[in-house]
């Protein structure tokens, strides 16, 4: 079904076409060689039944209490973690997963929503003959065929332009994305081809028209990092894993081996952190899939060992979506400082990033103003003079640490690796590091591999390749035709619930709230200028979301994509939780001060607030911007921090003034200059 989607939509102009084509034939020939085997290996080789009934948070904090030993234990709830507990459990292991926040609440729900093989480091692979960063393109090109047919709703194939803007280069990118092509082989999504100037202007209309020679595309894969992960969360849990999110591990249990005398990790003391309560789980074999924090888990283990991870921060933001066109994104090749980005439509907004700072480890990473810039800067080199790129159009912004690793078995311990690292301590704790998202998979598959091996465990080869994962099943591309038929939910919301939810996305329109409109008949949006619904949030509960901040920043993705949006829908999730899991109103307040302040700290609130303070793009004498911020007050009576056309029409009727109320929205919209219907500071100071 992925396949499907990537082969809509093709382009056959002048040059590219006969490139095109032979890239729709190796695709074609890739499903007709394999498409069928993966689902019939997956099939055959997993032989318990999946759960219709998804078990509650509670019965699986019961089964890794009361189930006794497990054969392996899985510390983690990013990607990879889940990836293990998937493949443990496929083959049959007795599995169990503990996270001591949410699923993907670090690192990958943080990424730049890429499913790639990484442009750049085959260019590192070619130009210093790099083996191993020509095995990590390679394998991660194998992987992104497979995940986009997994979870074809929650993933999708994106053509990305590469602007060329001398001759020169032309020929020297065509080769490298070529060969990028050739790396991919029978599994390239479609051939890459070059486009003239002015087919890349229509396009991409907002590009940069002086100088510009040409452009190449080529294509990646995309998807929705924080479901995805969730997905593959929830599958291991059908399976029969026991997983539990909010269960922190605060030591190794260990045991002496009566045979060598050594100390041996055999489970661990955890904490229920939303009762308090704590127990043990044991099992033959622990496995630390932590990402950043694995140095913290291995020094469990021994206080002595080495650090291995590197941290490194990679700031991303998020702008309205009329940035990009609909379906093609945008690699810049070489920024100012050497780096890498990326300017890609997602969720009909436009992401753009990474920065790549050292950073320590922290589970609250922060955006700084000067990354936010940098980025910006980087974008307006790119785009149309006619583009005006402003800092008060960044709706959200977010930092993830990426952990890259030394490896401990390597000669040269201070080289980083680009691949992952997977180890064996004393003790038996399996570690895995490093990797990327995209490579999940064979990083979950090498680890169970190697845990067998270890520690004796009676399982057969991997099963994952093909395994769909939650939703995909019946998923289809006019699933959300069926939606809007029998339930009477808008377009926009049935599409965003069939790409968010797969099949599964009718158990949440059963469940979804009449309007009492003529149309639609069910499916109260949570924000107007979003398609969420507030039968989401009832959902998200039975999806072991248990904070108000896992229900805006993971199970909908409000806060990465406006975080002011996200703060308006707050208070009625906080009082839809509330019902579901029988908060108290001290709780709910605690609720929302915590989610206030996740937005204000790690989703660019503070910087954005800051800045709407800040003069530096502003023409006004101090004077008249403190006369007019006390003009702006006098509208704000209620200290939000926003005009909204209820403020306006209140002043008008004090002093007597009526404007038409069509004519008030006119001038507001032409205020509003983020077009997110409020108007901040920053903005009323720039009119």
């Amino acid at each position: 079904m992925a396949f499907r989607k990537a082969v809509k939509g093709t382009v056959l102009i002048g040059g590219g076409a006969i490139a095109t084509v032979f890239g729709l034939s190796q695709f074609s020939q890739y499903r007709n060689k394999h498409g069928t085997f993966v689902h019939v290996q997956a099939a055959e080789g997993v032989t318990f039944p999946v759960k219709n009934h998804l078990p509650t948070r509670e019965e699986q904090i019961l089964a890794l209490q009361t189930a006794g030993e497990f054969d392996v234990l899985v510390i983690g709830g990013g990607a990879t973690g889940c990836g293990c507990a998937l493949d443990a459990v496929t083959r049959g292991l007795k599995t169990a997963l503990v996270e001591r926040d949410d699923f993907s609440s670090g690192t990958s729900s943080r990424s730049t929503k890429l499913i790639h093989g990484g442009v750049r480091y085959l260019q590192k692979a070619v130009t210093k003959l790099d083996i191993e960063q020509y095995k990590t393109v390679k394998e991660a090109l194998e992987e992104r065929a497979n995940l986009l047919e997994i979870a074809p709703h929650l993933s999708a194939p994106l053509p990305i332009m590469l602007p060329v803007y001398k001759w020169w280069q032309l020929p020297y990118y065509w080769i490298g994305i070529k060969i990028y092509d050739m790396v991919a082989g029978s599994q390239c999504l479609k051939s890459s081809y070059v486009l003239s100037k002015s087919r890349a202007l229509e396009l991409f209309p907002m590009l940069r028209k002086d100088e510009l020679v040409a452009a190449i595309v080529y294509y990646d894969g995309q998807h929705n990092d924080a479901r995805m992960n969730l997905a593959i969360a929830l599958t291991a849990a059908r399976y029969g894993a026991a997983t539990a999110n909010y269960a922190e591990v605060l030591r190794l249990l260990k045991t002496t081996d009566p045979a060598s005398g050594k100390e041996r990790v055999c489970g661990v003391h955890c904490k229920d952190v939303l009762t308090g309560q704590e127990f043990d789980v044991k099992a033959k074999c622990v496995i630390n899939a932590t990402g950043p924090f694995t140095d913290s888990v291995r020094k469990m283990d021994d206080q002595e060992v080495p650090n291995i991870c590197q941290p490194s921060a990679g700031v991303h933001i998020v702008m309205p979506g009329y940035y990009s066109p609909d379906n093609m994104g945008l690699l810049d090749p070489a920024t100012s400082d050497g780096r890498v980005i990326f300017f890609l439509p997602w969720e009909k907004m436009t992401i753009a990033g990474t920065t790549d700072t050292p950073t320590d480890v922290t589970s609250h990473p922060i955006p700084t103003e000067e990354d936010i810039n940098f980025i910006l800067s980087e974008v307006r080199n790119y785009l149309s003079a006619d583009v005006e790129v402003r800092r008060g159009d960044v709706l959200a912004a977010w930092s993830g640490i990426r952990p890259l690793v030394t490896d401990p078995n390597s000669k040269d311990t201070q080289s980083i690796s680009r691949n992952h690292v997977v180890t064996i301590s004393d003790s038996g704790l399996v570690t895995i590091a490093g990797g990327k998202w995209t490579t999940y998979r064979a990083m979950a598959q090498d680890t169970i591999d190697a845990a067998i091996q270890a520690h004796d465990l009676k399982a057969g080869s991997s099963k994952t390749i093909g395994l769909q994962l939650e939703g995909a099943e019946d998923w289809s591309p006019t699933l959300y035709i069926r939606l809007v038929q029998d339930y009477g939910l808008e377009s926009e919301v049935a599409q965003h619930l069939a790409s968010t939810y797969g099949d599964k996305a009718f158990e949440v329109a059963k469940i979804a709230q009449v309007t009492g409109k003529r149309w639609p008949i069910v499916g109260k949006r949570l924000v107007s200028e979003f398609p969420y619904i507030e039968a989401e949030v009832v959902y998200g509960v039975k999806e072991y979301a248990r904070t108000a901040v896992d229900m805006i920043s993971r199970r909908t993705r409000l806060a990465f994509l406006n975080v002011q949006a996200a703060e308006e829908a707050l208070p009625r999730i906080v009082d839809i939780m509330g019902k579901e899991l029988n908060w108290s109103e001290q709780k709910k307040k605690e609720e929302f001060e915590a989610a206030t302040k996740f937005l204000y700290y790690e989703m660019g609130y503070k910087v954005k607030s800051d800045q709407l303070t800040d003069s530096s793009e502003i023409s006004l004498a101090p004077s008249d911007i403190e006369r007019y911020k006390k003009r702006f007050h006098m509208f704000d009576k209620d200290k939000k921090g926003f005009i909204t056309i209820l403020d306006v029409q209140r002043v008008l009727e004090s002093i007597s003034v009526q404007i038409a109320e069509n004519t008030l929205h006119d001038i507001l919209n032409e205020v509003d200059l983020n077009k997110n219907g409020q108007v901040e500071l920053n903005e009323f100071l720039q009119v």
